[in-house]
């Protein structure tokens, strides 16, 4: 059983991400934007504090905080925030 977070297990979940963040930024439902903007910038902040935790070694904290970067981006993809259509990235459909 491969339970370590790894460098290399960060550096694909730190990809995954910042495509998939990459992917909403410019897809934002333009009725309902404000909320989009609030689900976008709270995955972002995830993301930065991500960031900020494996600078300092902390690999759990960093790992907790991208998987709650990707939870706000998937919701918000679910819902229709998000007009992305990539089932890799998030649990929508690919039409």
């Amino acid at each position: 059983m491969n339970d370590k977070i790894t460098e290399e297990k960060l550096a694909k979940y730190f990809s995954i991400t910042g495509q998939a963040l990459k992917m909403c930024k410019d897809n934002l439902d333009k009725k309902r934007l404000k909320i989009a903007k609030d689900f976008f910038d709270m995955a972002s902040r995830y993301y930065s504090d991500a960031g900020h935790f494996r600078k300092n070694n902390d690999y759990v904290l960093a790992f907790a905080a991208l998987n709650y970067a990707h939870g706000w981006l998937d919701a918000g993809a679910r819902i229709g925030l998000f007009d992305v259509h990539d089932s890799k990235l998030f649990t929508v459909d690919d039409e």
